[in-house]
């Protein structure tokens, strides 16, 4: 078939509809369950973060069996604190689907934060307190506003009898550590930490236990010959300038990168540079996590992915985002395109 219009030629729209129907596991892990999580046996605590899980969704299904007249006590909620790769996200949405799509919601932070933008924040509530779960993957705080409006979020789901269970990078006191005064909304920050039983889980990447991914990178026509053998294979296959992308990104809120790359078998890039703009990085790094939420494999032309980011940004406060892309990203552009 023949390559699909670029990616930048793509102008796609969201309803508040669509945001909540999103709120499941992604495709990645759509097949995601306890028994289906490995712990490294290197690492007990992966093992006591999958029990704890497990007994909440089984103490979550009892109370719903005991709730049926009235509101059972919630059980309390977690906030599960780890490295990238050592399977939070999985845990997290096994969880969800041991709840079930109809008493669980599950997103990402930022896309709690978009639904509270498209819905209104009293409509949000209302709507997230049929609830029995809130699952908030890659929980961060980029912005004061960020932290009052979380807050206040979790602050009424919880007051409702709805359990709360996040994934973070950070502790959840060390929130906002090193992109904002973190002092001017310590309230806030330690008034979120005590809503939450903490659990530290340790581990390697798993997806590069080999390690980090490698500096070799492709060369643009690399790329497009790689493009063009997908496309015959019969693949849906976007090719797109690294320059334009990013332009393109800029014009399109991040709720939407979603609906970007839907129904793409695989995305290309060519003349792709390093990167030293935090504004880009942080869009980029939602982009990733949209096209790893769908397996989508990636090829780079020009910079690989282990120089993408710049080592200024792999120091400053966006730095466990970035590492977290990088490895998502490193990912899919090992996994075989289409037809290969």
């Amino acid at each position: 078939m023949p390559l699909l219009p670029p990616l930048t030629s793509r102008d796609p729209h969201t309803t508040p509809a669509d945001l909540l129907a999103g709120l499941v596991p992604p495709p990645q892990f759509a097949a995601a369950s306890f028994d289906s999580y490995v712990p490294d046996p290197d690492h007990p605590s992966q093992a006591a973060a999958q029990e704890k899980l497990r007994e909440l969704a089984a103490a979550l299904t009892r109370a719903q069996r005991r709730g049926l007249f009235r509101r059972s006590a919630p059980p309390s909620s977690v906030y599960l604190d780890g490295g990238y790769g050592v399977g939070k996200t999985h845990l997290l949405a096994s969880l969800a689907h041991a709840v079930g799509p109809e008493r669980s919601a599950y997103g990402t932070f930022v896309e709690y934060t978009h639904l509270v933008g498209a819905l209104g924040f009293a409509a949000c509530v209302a709507e997230l307190s049929t609830r029995a779960l809130v699952a908030i993957d890659e929980f961060e705080l980029d912005d004061p506003g960020d932290t009052v409006l979380m807050s206040r979020l979790l602050r009424e789901l919880a007051d409702a009898g709805v359990t709360l269970v996040a994934t973070s990078n950070t502790l959840p006191e060390a929130l906002g550590e090193g992109r904002f005064a973190a002092e001017d909304f310590l309230r806030e920050i330690q008034a979120l930490a005590a809503r939450f039983t903490v659990m530290r889980i340790d581990g390697n990447d798993y997806r590069h236990r080999t390690g980090r991914p490698a500096h070799a990178a492709l060369t643009d026509d690399d790329v497009s010959q790689a493009a063009r053998a997908a496309s015959e294979a019969g693949a849906a296959v976007t090719v797109d300038g690294w320059p334009e992308l990013v332009a393109h990104l800029s014009r399109i809120h991040p709720s939407r990168y979603g609906r970007l790359v839907d129904d793409v078998d695989a995305v290309l890039l060519t003349g792709v540079d390093q990167l030293d703009d935090d504004m880009v990085g942080l869009r980029l790094v939602v982009l990733v996590d949209r096209l790893y939420d769908r397996n989508v494999p990636v090829r780079l032309g020009g910079t690989g992915v282990a120089d993408l980011v710049s080592e200024r940004m792999l120091t400053k406060g966006y730095r466990k985002k970035y590492y977290r892309a990088l490895s998502r990203l490193g990912a899919l552009c090992a996994l075989p395109l289409p037809g290969q």
